[in-house]
Parts: C-alpha cells; sequence; structure tokens
C-alpha cells in the first residue's frame, strides 16, 4: 500500500463536514482544554477552605440563594448583587435551586465554558482556514492563553465573554440569523460591555466593501485597511444579518443604559485623578506618568496589556498578513477564505472602543476590557495559521523532493529549479531537518507552558484559619464584623458573616458605593487607633459593629507601615502611624484583656457590646 504524502495528511484543505478526519483534531482539540481544566480541578478541590480570588467579590453575596437570612442589609453584598448581569445571576440561582452549592458551581463551570470556547473556536478556524489540523492549533493556543490568566478560571461574567464572543463570531461567518441574534441576547446578559464591539463590527461590515482581502501584492497597510474602504453608496441587501444585527445590539445596549444603576453615579476620570487608590500601588491603580506604559502596557489602561501575549506563540499572529504575501512560497495561503475580512474588522472595533472607553472615563468602564479579551481571539486564531501554514511549506518541500506528482500543490519555480541538482542537497539529511523542525515546533506548542509558573494560573485563596471561620458561623447571622485584617476579606466567604470594609472589596467605580466606602474604611482606621474610647463607642455605634477582629501585630507602627491597602485612606493612616511612633497606645488596645471573645495564635476578636458598656 503506497504511502500519503505528509501534506496529504496534516494540511490538505478539507470539507468542513464532520468527517473522521474532522472529527479526529476536534476530539484532540477537546482533550487538550480537559488536559488544563482537569489540572484547574485539581487544585479547586485540593483544600477544604479555598476559593477563587474575584469569586470572593463576585460569588460570596450569591450564598443568599441558599439562606435568605445571610448579610442582611449589607452594602457591599448589595453592591456586588447590583452590578451583577441578569444572566450570570440567573445562572447561578438555578444552579443553587438544584441544590448545588455557588462556590461549588463556580468551580465547575470553567471547564464547561473552556470546552464551549474550544468548540467554537476550532470551528471559526475551519471557517477561515479548512484545515483540520489549524484548528487543533488554534484551539491549543487559545486554552494555553486561556489558562495563563485568570478569567476563564474565575467564572465571573468576563470568563462568559470568550465561549460567547466566539459563538457570536462563528455564526457571524457562517452567516446564521438566529443563533448570531442569540449570542447576542447572550452576552447581553451575560457580559454587555461587549455588546458594543458588537454594534462597532455591525456598522463596520455594512459600512464597507466586499471585496476579499487575497490581495497578495498588496502592502501590509492594504490587508489592514481593506475592511475599512466606504463604498459610494450601501445596499443593505447583502448586509441584512448585520443590520439586524446592529438593531438587536442598540435595543440590547439601550436596556442597560436606560436603567439607572443603585449605586450611580460612576466615578469621574477627574475625582478618580484625586484619589490614591488610581495612582501607584494603589488598590485600582490605573493613571501612571508614563504615557506608553498609561496608553500601551497598562493591565487597566493599556492596548497591549502585556498579558495577551501569553503564551509568547501567540505573537506569530502578527505574522499572517505577511505570509498573504507571499502564496507561492506559502501555498496554503490561496485556501484562506475572504471571510478573514472578519479578523480585521474585530480588531478594528476594538480598536475604536478602546479609544472611546478613554474619552468616556469611567462611563464605559476600563479601556483593556475591550481589547485584551478580543485580541486574545484574534491572535490565537492568526497564530494557529501562520503555523500551520509555515508547516504545510516546510512539509511541501520535503514531500516534492520524494513523492513529486503525488502532492498538493507545486513549489515556486524558483525553488524547484534550485533543487534540480539533487547531489547537492541529500534528501535524507534535508527530510532530516524537516522533521527536526516539525518537532520542534510540536514541542513548543505542546509543552511550552509547563515551563512557565504557574501553569494553570488559577489564584485560589486557601483559607488557613478554620476556627476563626467556625467561631464566626456560630454568631447571629445577622453580624456585622469590623477590621483592617487581610483576613477579613475571607469571612464573608468562608465565615457567611457580613464584614464593614475589606480590600478584596474596594472597588471605585461606582461613587454612589465607593463613597460610604471610603468612609466606613477612613471611620474605621480613625477608631482603631483612637486614644479616646468614647469614640471607639461612637463608631460602634453609628455602624453597628457586633465584633472587631484585630491582628496580634494591629498595634504597631510596622504593622501600618506594611500595610499596602491602608495607604490609600491618607491623612488618617498616617496619623495613626504616627501616633503609635510617639508610643500614644490606642484605646483599643486597653480593653483587649476585657472583652475577648476569640484568640488564636495571630488573631483576637472583641465583641462590641462589651467595649460599649466600659
Amino acid at each position: 500500500m503506497r504511502r500519503k504524502p505528509l501534506p496529504n495528511v496534516l494540511t490538505q484543505p478539507r470539507s468542513t463536514r464532520l468527517t473522521v478526519h474532522v472529527l479526529f483534531w476536534f476530539s484532540l482539540s477537546l482533550i487538550i482544554a480537559a488536559i488544563y481544566s482537569g489540572l484547574a480541578l485539581r487544585e479547586a478541590f485540593s483544600h477544604p477552605y479555598i476559593v477563587q480570588d474575584d469569586a470572593r467579590q463576585h460569588v460570596f453575596w450569591m450564598q443568599r440563594f441558599i439562606d435568605r437570612e445571610l448579610f442582611p442589609d449589607d452594602l457591599i453584598a448589595d453592591y456586588f448583587q447590583s452590578v451583577a448581569p441578569v444572566g450570570y445571576t440567573t445562572l447561578y440561582r438555578i444552579a443553587a435551586a438544584l441544590g448545588i452549592h455557588p462556590f461549588l458551581f463556580n468551580k465547575l463551570l470553567p471547564p464547561i465554558l473552556g470546552a464551549i470556547a474550544t468548540g467554537y473556536c476550532f470551528g471559526i478556524s475551519l471557517q477561515l482556514l479548512p484545515v483540520p489540523a489549524a484548528g487543533f492549533i488554534t484551539t491549543v493556543l487559545l486554552n494555553q492563553s486561556l489558562w495563563m490568566k485568570d478569567d476563564l478560571i474565575s467564572a465571573t461574567p468576563r470568563a462568559f465573554v470568550y465561549p460567547l464572543f466566539l459563538a457570536f463570531l462563528y455564526y457571524l461567518l457562517r452567516q446564521s440569523l438566529l443563533p448570531c441574534l442569540t449570542t447576542i441576547i447572550l452576552l447581553a446578559l451575560f457580559y454587555p460591555q461587549y455588546l458594543l464591539i458588537c454594534a462597532a463590527l455591525f456598522i463596520l461590515q455594512l459600512f464597507t466593501t466586499k471585496n476579499s482581502l487575497r490581495r497578495t501584492s498588496a502592502p501590509l497597510c492594504a490587508y489592514l485597511c481593506a475592511p475599512l474602504r466606504f463604498p459610494k453608496t450601501v445596499n443593505l441587501r447583502p448586509h441584512y444579518l448585520s443590520a439586524i444585527g446592529l438593531i438587536v445590539t442598540i435595543i440590547a445596549i439601550s436596556s442597560y443604559a436606560l436603567i439607572p444603576g443603585k449605586f450611580d453615579p460612576v466615578i469621574t476620570a477627574t475625582q478618580a485623578k484625586q484619589l490614591p487608590e488610581f495612582w501607584g500601588t494603589g488598590r485600582s491603580y490605573f493613571f501612571s506618568n508614563n504615557p506608553w506604559y498609561f496608553f500601551f502596557l497598562s493591565p487597566r489602561s493599556g492596548l497591549l496589556d502585556v498579558g495577551f501575549v501569553r503564551p509568547a506563540t501567540l505573537a506569530l499572529g502578527i505574522l499572517l498578513p505577511l505570509l498573504i504575501r507571499y502564496p507561492n512560497s506559502f501555498p496554503l495561503v490561496k485556501s484562506i477564505s475572504p471571510h478573514i475580512r472578519v479578523l480585521v474588522q474585530v480588531f478594528w472595533a476594538s480598536l475604536l472602543m478602546f479609544i472611546l472607553a478613554h474619552l468616556l472615563l469611567f462611563n464605559l468602564h476600563l479601556p483593556s476590557r475591550y481589547t485584551e479579551h478580543s485580541f486574545r481571539i484574534l491572535l490565537s486564531v492568526s497564530a494557529g495559521m501562520v503555523l500551520v501554514i509555515v508547516l504545510d511549506a516546510i512539509l511541501r518541500i520535503d514531500c516534492h523532493l520524494k513523492f513529486k506528482n503525488l502532492c498538493p500543490g507545486r513549489l515556486s519555480d524558483s525553488y524547484a529549479k534550485k533543487n534540480d541538482n539533487r547531489e547537492t542537497r541529500p534528501y535524507s539529511k534535508l527530510r532530516f531537518y524537516h522533521y527536526l523542525t516539525i518537532s520542534f515546533i510540536a514541542a513548543v506548542l505542546l509543552f511550552y507552558p509547563y515551563l512557565v509558573e504557574p501553569f494553570p494560573l488559577t489564584k485560589y485563596k486557601n483559607g488557613h484559619f478554620p476556627d476563626l471561620y467556625q467561631f464566626f458561623q456560630q454568631q447571629p447571622k445577622d453580624s456585622l464584623i469590623a477590621s483592617v485584617s487581610e483576613e477579613a476579606d475571607n469571612l464573608p466567604t468562608f465565615a457567611q458573616r457580613s464584614i464593614l470594609v475589606g480590600r478584596e472589596y474596594a472597588i471605585p467605580y461606582h461613587w454612589g458605593y465607593y463613597r460610604q466606602f471610603r468612609q466606613r474604611t477612613t471611620d474605621l482606621i480613625q477608631a482603631q487607633y483612637s486614644s479616646d474610647l468614647e469614640e471607639v463607642k461612637q463608631f460602634i455605634q453609628r455602624y453597628g459593629v457586633d465584633f472587631w477582629l484585630l491582628d496580634n501585630t494591629a498595634f504597631t507602627p510596622e504593622y501600618l507601615a506594611n500595610h499596602d491597602w491602608l495607604r490609600d485612606y491618607q491623612p488618617v493612616t498616617l496619623e495613626a502611624q504616627e501616633r503609635l511612633t510617639q508610643g500614644i497606645p490606642p484605646a483599643l488596645a486597653g480593653v483587649v484583656e476585657d472583652c475577648s471573645v476569640f484568640q488564636m495564635e495571630r488573631f483576637v476578636v472583641l465583641q462590641t457590646s462589651c467595649i460599649s458598656q466600659l
């Protein structure tokens, strides 16, 4: 039986139907996704008290679905419930109704979202380049990128952008009207920010020409700008999906824009610039005096957030426009679908929304949100295509030297003439170099993540003080705990009790919420380090505090000096540090022995009813 040339097996364009070949590569893609998910799940269930970092914000309040008496009149819980998208909240509510605890569901959801994203990414790759191996490479790169950041693993609203936006692009490429509109509605329910990118994309499609992008002799700028060439007249008949999609998207956006938020207004850029939280080492640092860092590299304001080029192999995606210019050297380029223009339009739509988010700061939230997710998808797809195009070129050279006419396509005339005399270039040696190159590409593709620490990046947080959590669980459900300790961040999750403030919940984008939160924090610092016990009592009465959690080193100058979060609340923190340095003891330090109700190596808990009676 005659052996088939390797290009026919790996890189030969095929039908996009569910053939055995397609199913093989698709199944392999899902296996890779499952392996990465398994690594994350192993960590998720490695400790009895463990939670994903961002889930402490976005999921803790959902314990109300299990017990309605939890977090009564809780400012923090009410705020995060108010900003949660409707679809996101509903999904967790349904899971809770089925008996699945919100934090358990939070751990089980990422593998499901990853599998969905993998499926649609594979489908998009086939639509653009009908080579199943390219679909596999693309999905591997996407999964590596997703598991090198904590978006997918968080199972928060931003985790849904990948399966939903990929589904949107897949149905848009297939011109499937109803499924495409369905994904728009789902984006509105789970991650409404990306409706703006959908709207910008539809506008670009409505008012641009539909010429093929395969103008291989054109310069690079022609490739990038082809989707932006405006026709003299607009014929909406070929663009019916874009027209209908734009209408539905505008309606969905309006449904959010016209409904006032409970904690509005959104903080303005002028207000934010006056707060230390937005500068330097602040909790939500955003501004920088370095324009290059601010507009390009910053994780919140930058166009090219450094996280989106992980893995580094994604950077290969920028070579795709260059390869398209040389179809004779890279014959597989000729099989790229004209629909590749959609990727370029997504790029311009994302860039447009990035600029608009900067102009309307912070009304469209953070500018980087409009580029980091879409760019990660674009680079994954482009890099996968680049790798398979280069691999095909290598295999064709090898194939023509051995199989000649059995190989798909043909080599360029210049290369054929160069290799007429095979004695000057022994076939076996050339074949060795080719397969060495292929093996290197495969090794880098599959094993590169294991050279990056940590992989997968989960940001799970362990609770190290179960006795403390169990103590608070035994207290009334309407208890309120005051503390500036970092451990306070874990109490709503592991103890199911309300806290007055906590670093994890110091989110300053809605001034209606953060104005109250900031006042609470400054009042707490002032009271904790005040030398006047009456001031402490007034604070307890004002906020209805039931317990006060203290670190054992809380009354030392070093404690405040090393507490990064408290630096955001000047001058109160600085004044407290000066009093401690001068040896002025806080009034609270004098009641620890009398009012302590729980002690352990690191913490002491005071009962405020005892303090009020002194």
